[in-house]
């Protein structure tokens, strides 16, 4: 019998091929699996990383947040940490992506969610601090059906750019924080390389880069009967034929990572990491491609990599 996350990837290679590939994905995820949904988990998941980028930036830059200018990579559907940024008084906030997935119903949804947090006391844990005045526009663009998705964005200081981040269109020096959410998973390593060399142009000499990766099996996130290791187990070849290019998955390790980061001289003042669990990868047959790491290597699911810039 076929699995579950075997049909979805034969689901989503199918659509990647299909024009309008991204809103048929999104009805796909919406309707079929779910995927989509602004959950009470999702939503606390992505306010704890809004949390910690802001809680590096502190430790690692002495700028004021009032007269910061930050760019996340990886826009996605729910502008969590965008809006956070905005609450917590940051200047300005550019958004990156590659395709438009955020809607003027997705950022309205957004907003309420923000709203229901503080009002059941919980917005608090992860913002403690939060801009009175910026927090009034907020709830009024979330009753008001009138404004465009432009004139929302513009009202929370959300500049949402679509293009490629390898040339993007801002001058040297001029980002204070970068950070990233679940998106370097999904970026091939060339073309990683060159994002990340881009961001070393245009962030400021004394700013801090934050990236968060996920590094497990996403399909395990839709199937339990499988762990978050099991993509380890093909090779190559085998996995090109499963992976598709609406959610690529790049199936790097921590160590790659940090590879780059040691080639392109970009500095890590800072990691956290979650160790896995080697017991659950001992249960994977591992593709050859992964035999030349530590199994504490390839276990590693999660982490942030920080850098303090120090461009001379």
């Amino acid at each position: 019998m076929i699995a579950k996350w075997q049909m979805k990837a034969i689901a989503q290679k199918a659509i990647s091929f299909l024009p309008k590939k991204e809103k048929i994905n999104y009805w796909f995820q919406k309707n079929i699996t779910k995927g989509v949904t602004l959950t009470d988990e999702y939503f606390e998941y992505k306010i704890t990383h809004a949390s910690d980028h802001l809680r590096f930036f502190k430790t690692y830059s002495d700028k004021d947040l009032k007269e910061c200018t930050v760019l996340e990579l990886g826009t996605g559907w729910y502008p969590i940490v965008p809006i956070a940024l905005f609450l917590s008084d940051l200047k300005n906030i550019f958004t990156l992506d590659l395709s438009n997935w955020m809607s003027k119903e997705s950022l309205k949804i957004t907003c309420n969610k923000f709203i229901e947090w503080r009002q059941k006391g919980e917005l608090k844990k992860f913002l403690p601090i939060i801009n009175e005045e910026n927090w009034n526009t907020l709830k009024i663009l979330a009753m008001d059906n009138q404004e465009g998705l432009s004139s929302m964005c513009q009202q929370l200081n959300l500049n949402n750019w679509i293009g490629d981040a390898r040339n993007t269109p801002f001058e040297a020096n001029y980002i204070d924080l970068i950070c990233s959410n679940n998106t370097f998973e999904h970026i091939p390593k060339t073309v990683l390389n060159s994002i990340l060399i881009e961001f070393k142009s245009v962030i400021h000499p004394n700013g801090v880069m934050s990236h968060f990766i996920d590094m497990s099996d996403h399909f395990a996130h839709f199937d339990q009967s499988i762990n978050i290791y099991n993509f380890l187990r093909f090779s190559d070849q085998a996995w090109g034929w499963i992976d598709n290019s609406i959610q690529p998955q790049n199936r790097m390790r921590f160590k790659d990572y940090k590879e780059i980061y040691r080639k392109l001289m970009i500095p890590i003042t800072d990691e956290e990491i979650r160790e896995g669990s080697v017991e659950a990868l001992k249960e994977i047959p591992l593709d050859s491609k992964f035999g030349n790491y530590k199994l504490e290597e390839l276990a590693i699911s999660h982490g942030y990599i920080i850098s303090k810039m120090d461009k001379k």
